[in-house]
């Protein structure tokens, strides 16, 4: 026993000589040798204002080591510099965007295994000593250190997905004009000197690629030419959006004017289409490009010239074949070396559906319905190919039955609840985020890039705390609970309706849901004054967590007591109306004047927004209308004629009372093994989950008591979450039986743009009522809900 500790201590002793020194950042140099990649270099001078950025002294940037301390960035493929500094870099080099940092004496290395790997490896680095990826763009404080001592031994994994990014989408209201009358006013345009801004923060965020803004309001991504030569110099890879073949903007005059070019139709006018593709693979094709195959019509149309489904499918075959050849004859390579896409986006998953082959190189990427739901994932075949499959998702949104442009709303656990449902069935080689002006949906595109670079970090538990820990880690790490019951009671509120959905109109519907509307939250039952009551809560919450800056009004206050300012003007107005019906003028006129204080409250939290940090975000904080939405504006109410002016006590109510016996499904009586409780989502903000999504047999079931009726009868109530099948074959349905009778089934059927479909994704709910017969002189009964479908998400349940 003696001679081992001897030993251990002997041992200790010798290695202590080479315990690992921390390097000082504050008084070193950046090292990149000559013939490095143009990213190292632009990464070096980066890192070098992080760490000024930080310290207020700025390292100099050499091309040999040197004997102060040094920071050295470097490729795997610099062996011979590796090898002076004594770092294997084998296990790395030749995989996809990974990086090594190392200590070793009074260098710290940092190596990627290919430039972006570097970039993600040196911002890691930058994030570890105080400069969060959101300095810029959401104004977090670096706080300031007078000593930087730094060591690190890390290796990254491989990226969940290979392919990361984001697409500047609907960008009318908010980064366009920004861009344009603010921060590139020369250009009068989004351009090079945004898109530098947004490339840095894509690296910093371990994203690899954008789909450029594309609307007709801005200049097509290619009218300004430095704009691909700066994204190159980042080393982002330009994609694009499902209308935009071969990277030809269907949208902009510039790459496709009907007096000029003639019909967008490939089958009356290929030879123009051809020329046209030629002229823009000419000048962009020696740059890094995700290419979309297939076409749509002109923007976000469906194909042009009424073609029956029959002439569709050949044709779109002949037309991907006719693309492949095009890349191979400018890029030099075979067709299948090439990344490419095909997005069956609304009409063009009917021609993906009824029999279009696509080659299986080519990656399937799979949308969401818009609102958050993915319209399916890979069959099982589909799982097989070689271009794999990914994702386009939204957290911003044009079109029908409602924009929501505004502030972001989307849950943590449904983004990555669908999102994990694609990856585990194929969709681990493009993922897009749709997110609108990048502002004010930092806090989505965070989470979205996060999982797209460690998808195995994250489970139901903990990805609903993600956010919280962010922003505890800007704001301060004592505030966290506080940030986490703000952030649950925020998004469990606009679960139920999203601000922008409050004046309950629809847009591009029939006259019957043209036009502001009351809401469906009750002042007789109390609801309508619980959800003032909580939103006021949170506001409130926001007002006294703040720290006073930019980045925390940016972040939280905003979204938080904009939401509630929202619905405070929509709920007055409907206060006053049916006040004024019953004859309570002194009454309306307070509701009335309540309406007016919320719409102006909106105005000012925008003109604040705007005026921040001196006008660095002027022109980018409106209430978007969008192309024909009402929400923005101030609701009519009738013309009150009254002096006296009587405020409604708004605390005394009676709770919501759904006219039944709600149960409460945290408390069930027995379980599957694969049903589980899920929290963050639902209109109480926990779900029970049946099975996994992608599960292809389900016996998943949950059981409840409930107390003794009088009756012989009871109705059954099921809320649940409204899924897709995830593909075809499979559906969504459950069974429920009381007391042991025989199951009925619920299944959730609807059409995308159907009435039903349309009522689901604005409320983030669908229900059922089915009937049962029970012995009134039973004590206790059992209501059991099983799942035909793995995956259902049950949130309520409701026996009258």
């Amino acid at each position: 026993m003696k001679r081992c500790v001897l030993f251990a201590v002997a041992s200790l002793c010798w290695l202590m000589p080479f315990a690992i020194q921390a390097v000082n950042l504050k008084d070193c140099d950046i090292v990149v040798e000559e013939g490095e990649p143009q990213l190292v270099r632009k990464v070096a001078d980066m890192f070098g204002d992080d760490i000024q950025r930080v310290t207020d002294v700025r390292p100099q940037v050499v091309n040999t080591l040197t004997e102060r301390p040094n920071v050295v960035l470097t490729t795997a493929e610099n062996r011979n510099l590796l090898e002076r500094v004594g770092v294997d870099a084998s296990d790395i080099r030749g995989e996809w965007e990974r990086y090594k940092i190392v200590t070793r004496g009074k260098r710290l290395i940092i190596v990627g295994s290919d430039p972006r790997g570097l970039a993600y490896g040196a911002f890691h680095v930058s994030e570890r000593i105080g400069v969060n990826p959101w300095y810029w763009w959401a104004d977090v404080p670096v706080k300031k250190q007078s000593k930087l001592n730094y060591k690190e031994q890390f290796t990254s994994k491989s990226p969940s997905v290979k392919y990361r990014g984001i697409f500047l989408n609907d960008e009318d209201w908010g980064i366009k004009p920004w861009a344009a009358t603010n921060y590139e006013k020369e250009l009068n345009d989004i351009g090079p000197r945004t898109y530098g801004r947004i490339c840095e923060l894509l690296l910093r965020l371990k994203a690899n690629m954008i789909a450029p803004a594309m609307h007709g309001c801005t200049g097509a991504f290619y009218s300004h030419p430095e704009s691909k030569v700066v994204c190159d110099s980042y080393g982002i890879i330009i994609t694009t959006s499902h209308c935009e073949p071969l990277l030809i903007n269907t949208a902009a005059k510039t790459d496709w004017d009907l007096s000029r070019d003639g019909d967008w139709n490939y089958k009356t006018n290929p030879e123009k289409m051809i020329e046209r593709w030629n002229e823009r693979l000419s000048e962009a094709a020696c740059y890094e490009n995700i290419y979309t195959t297939a076409m749509r019509g002109l923007h976000d149309t469906g194909l042009r010239g009424n073609l029956p489904m029959e002439e569709r499918v050949p044709l779109i075959r002949r037309l991907i074949k006719d693309q492949r050849q095009l890349l191979e004859n400018h890029i030099g390579k075979s067709a299948e070396q090439i990344p490419q896409i095909f997005v069956p986006y609304k009409e063009t998953m009917d021609i993906y559906e009824n029999g279009l082959e696509v080659p299986e190189d080519i990656t399937l990427v799979w949308v969401d319905d818009n609102y958050g739901y993915m319209k399916r994932v890979s069959n099982p075949e589909e799982q097989k190919r070689s271009g794999h499959a990914g994702v386009y998702y939204h957290i911003s949104y044009l079109g029908a039955p409602h924009d929501y442009l505004w502030i972001y709303s989307t849950p943590p656990v449904l983004m990555y609840e669908e999102l994990k449902k694609a990856y585990d069935t194929g969709a681990d080689r493009y993922w897009l985020l749709n997110v609108g002006d990048i502002k004010p949906g930092e806090l989505g595109v965070k989470l979205f890039l996060d999982m797209a670079w460690d998808i195995e970090s994250f489970n139901y538990g903990n990805v609903n705390r993600q956010q919280a820990d962010f922003l505890a880690s800007c704001f301060g790490k004592g505030k966290r609970k506080q940030f986490q019951l703000l952030l649950d009671e925020y998004l469990r509120l606009a679960w139920r309706r999203k601000p922008e959905f409050m004046g309950f109109e629809r847009e591009w519907d029939d006259p019957a849901h043209t036009g502001l509307k009351p809401t469906d939250f009750s002042f007789q039952t109390g609801e309508a004054q619980r959800r003032l009551a909580d939103y006021k809560a949170i506001s409130d919450l926001a007002e006294n967590l703040s720290d006073g800056s930019a980045a925390f009004y940016e972040l939280v206050k905003f979204p938080v007591q904009g939401a509630y300012q929202m619905n405070r003007k929509f709920l007055m107005a409907q206060l006053c109306k049916e006040k004024y019906d019953a004859g309570n003028m002194a009454e309306a006129k307070w509701a009335e004047m309540q309406m007016e204080e919320a719409y102006d409250s909106i105005n000012t939290l925008n003109k604040r927004y705007n005026e921040l940090l001196d006008g660095k975000w002027k022109g980018m904080m409106m209430l978007p209308p969008g192309l024909n939405a009402l929400y923005q504006n101030i609701p009519e109410v009738p013309e009150i004629i009254s002096s006296n002016v009587t405020p409604i006590d708004m605390s005394t109510y009676q709770d919501f009372d759904q006219n039944g016996y709600m149960v409460d499904i945290n408390r069930f009586t027995a379980k599957s093994q694969d049903a589980r409780i899920v929290e963050g989502l639902g209109y109480d903000w926990h779900v029970i989950q049946l099975g996994e999504p992608t599960d292809l047999t389900s016996n998943s079931f949950v059981e409840y008591s409930f107390p003794e009726v009088k009756t012989d009868k009871v109705d059954v109530t099921l809320f649940t979450v409204p899924f897709w099948p995830i593909y075809k074959g499979r559906s969504n349905k459950v069974t429920v039986s009381v007391d042991g009778s025989e199951p009925q089934v619920f299944e959730n059927r609807f059409r995308e743009y159907s009435v039903n479909w349309k009522d689901q994704v604005l409320v983030n709910g669908t229900s059922c009522t089915l009937s049962f017969n029970v012995n009134p002189k039973m004590k206790r009964h059992k209501v059991r809900v099983q799942a035909v479908d793995a995956g259902q998400m049950i949130q309520r349940i409701i026996i009258k």
